[in-house]
């Protein structure tokens, strides 16, 4: 008898609505706010207003680049790289992982596997950066703080997706009389 999978609901997948709102966030504020600020003002010492983000918004970035994270506010080449792929790849992949992990979809497994492997490695190379590169920022542990949610996502994300059907269970046995 072939088994059969169900759908685990939402409600009992508390882990994924943490994770919904870690992909929220990230699609809303960290993409497309201040990843994107770094890639539409290439020099934040001088630079004519965008667009998006707005200007309440650049004032706070700016202020935490200058007082915590250098290399944001440097931008050299290879990080702005890493931005280009939060924009371009992260982004999508937010939204598609809100759609996927809040309705059970078993085919964003391979997607949420190369994504973490590619969040953990620009943290990594980032923090090593921030920590004892050419932008080392005079406040390691509030930067390490700061991005250890972005550290410790893949690992989760890739826990959470190590099974073949991670929203699926298998169905109950039905209780049907053949006559």
């Amino acid at each position: 008898m072939a088994s059969t999978r169900q759908p685990i609901p939402l409600k009992r997948r508390p882990l994924d609505v943490v994770l919904l709102c870690f992909f929220g966030i990230n699609l809303l504020f960290v993409t497309y706010v201040i990843s994107l600020e770094q890639i539409v003002i290439d020099t934040p010492f001088a630079y004519a207003p965008p667009l998006w983000p707005p200007q309440p918004l650049l004032t706070v970035i700016h202020w935490w680049e200058k007082t915590f994270d250098p290399l944001l506010w440097a931008r050299p080449a290879w990080y702005r790289a890493t931005i280009w792929l939060d924009v371009l790849v992260f982004g999508p992949f937010y939204a598609v992982a809100l759609y996927a992990f809040g309705r059970g979809r078993d085919w964003i497994r391979i997607p949420s596997i190369i994504w973490a492997s590619i969040m953990f490695t620009n943290v990594f190379i980032i923090l090593f950066d921030e920590l004892r590169g050419a932008h080392a920022s005079p406040h390691p542990m509030v930067v390490v703080m700061a991005n250890a949610a972005w550290l410790l996502a893949p690992f989760v994300v890739g826990w959470r997706v190590r099974r073949q059907h991670p929203f699926m269970e298998e169905a109950a046995p039905s209780s049907g009389t053949g006559g």
